[in-house]
């Protein structure tokens, strides 16, 4: 058995982005940990969050109930501040984890690496997925990590930018109602084209589902992520993409632990 190590900004960005693969490893007897750069003390404030707790300490409890639920083994965070978004204060704080220095920040998550033992690590891609600066710095962070310990694999979470776009053109018929902060749609991810791994997790959205719902205090039952008939919940989460690093070209896997290449 393979140990995965998964690399992510914020808490509920594991069950976003990688959830159903964690899932799928675990099943499969795979040891699992989760790494979280910070504990996403800028995201939205619950009306629910008591007055004895921090917004970092809710977001800590949800992400260690996500991680129990998708089946992973260890989690630990690195101990930088959000960042939140470029032009803003927060983003030129010392502490946050955009400022951070690369090498330190990779010395950081390369002892867990090595502890480990990885077989294989998973960042993101090089725009972070949308642009946001902290999953940008997961992208350095990871990538240095990944060369100091010499982890064999390496992959960069994604997104299908084409099927993105698809799935919207067909968000009337799926009964999606994307949100209004969108943005443009070629700002997600990559093109198909680049994308070297498609996990399919359909069969482990129930546990997606469930971890991305812990996060209740910045995923609401309400929200596009979770406010959909089965159908669309398949069709916009069943499936999991990834670059992997140094892959020939057209190399096409079901997985990241071994699975079917062409």
């Amino acid at each position: 058995m393979s140990t995965l190590v998964t690399f992510h900004a914020h808490p509920d960005d594991e069950a976003i982005a990688t959830g159903g693969t964690m899932a799928k490893a675990a099943a499969e007897g795979h040891r699992v940990v989760l790494v979280v750069a910070t504990r996403g003390e800028l995201g939205e404030v619950p009306e629910d969050l008591a007055s004895t707790e921090s917004l970092s300490e809710r977001r800590t409890r949800e992400t260690v109930e996500a991680a129990r639920i998708l089946g992973v083994h260890r989690v630990e965070f690195l101990g930088y501040k959000d960042s939140g978004m470029v032009g803003t204060p927060d983003n030129e704080s010392p502490d946050c984890f955009w400022q951070a220095d690369v090498e330190e920040a990779a010395a950081r998550l390369a002892a867990i690496l090595t502890e480990e033992d990885a077989d294989v690590l998973v960042a993101y891609d090089d725009n972070g997925g949308y642009g946001h600066p902290d999953h940008i710095q997961v992208h350095r962070v990871g990538v240095r990590a990944a060369e100091l310990v010499g982890t064999p694999k390496v992959y960069e979470a994604t997104m299908d930018r084409d099927y993105v776009g698809a799935l919207f053109q067909r968000a009337e018929e799926l009964g999606l109602t994307p949100p209004e902060d969108v943005g443009d749609v070629e700002q997600f991810g990559v093109p198909a084209s680049r994308i070297t791994t498609r996990v399919d997790v359909t069969a482990f959205l129930q546990a997606k589902r469930a971890a991305m719902a812990a996060h209740s205090s910045q995923i609401a039952e309400t929200s596009f992520f979770l406010d959909m008939e089965p159908e669309a919940f398949s069709a916009v989460w069943g499936q999991e993409c990834y670059i992997r690093r140094g892959a020939a070209p057209g190399t096409a896997e079901t997985s990241l632990l071994g699975g079917a290449e062409g």
